[in-house]
């Protein structure tokens, strides 16, 4: 049932966005856009809660536990940058706004960027470790939780990952083609 819902609450994310991004652009109703747009957490919400009532019923913690709060903590940590990329290539492409900007290619303004992307993905992690924890509490002694202490591992090792990433752009940029005009 978990793994089910979080199939639902990816494919209620989508068509939320496309709705949102369609009656802000398409119909030319901004305000309902952006109210489809911040119906978006509430997914999460409905997700948390049928996890939590899962395990409160007495369902032993699985994989699937573990995945729903992975799925929550990567939406919290990525999806209103996912919202603001899709935007973006939307306004641009119907509606006239400006073209989307790319991320920098070189030296120190894509080290900063990098660290961004870095940021989001450790706060997807770090709140994914923090459920999961609330779970292995929530469970208590008399449940088994090493399927949650697995999830949580990996977030760390995600971590890591996105952190040696960002430094490695810190510590070795790369450099800008020579003979490249730059535009001043």
């Amino acid at each position: 049932m978990i793994v089910g819902l979080i199939i639902a609450c990816e494919v209620a994310f989508w068509v939320l966005l496309a709705a949102g991004l369609g009656f802000r652009y398409g119909l030319r109703m901004p305000r309902t856009g952006l109210a489809l747009l911040l119906c978006e957490p509430l997914l999460e919400l409905v997700l948390f809660t049928v996890t939590a009532i899962d395990l409160k019923n007495g369902a032993e913690p699985d994989w699937r536990h573990g995945l729903a709060a992975v799925y929550i903590g990567f939406t919290v940590g990525l999806g209103h940058s996912t919202i603001r990329w899709a935007d973006a290539r939307i306004a641009y492409r119907f509606a006239g706004g400006p073209p989307p900007v790319r991320p920098p290619k070189y030296g120190r303004a894509r080290a900063v960027h990098e660290w961004k992307v870095a940021g989001r993905w450790v706060l997807a992690s770090v709140v994914a470790v923090a459920l999961l924890q609330a779970a292995v509490w929530y469970v208590g002694d008399d449940g088994s939780t090493g399927s949650l202490r697995d999830w949580q591992s990996r977030m760390v090792w995600l971590i890591g990952i996105n952190l040696v990433i960002a430094a490695s752009y810190t510590l070795f940029p790369k450099k800008e083609p020579a003979g490249r005009d730059r535009a001043w």
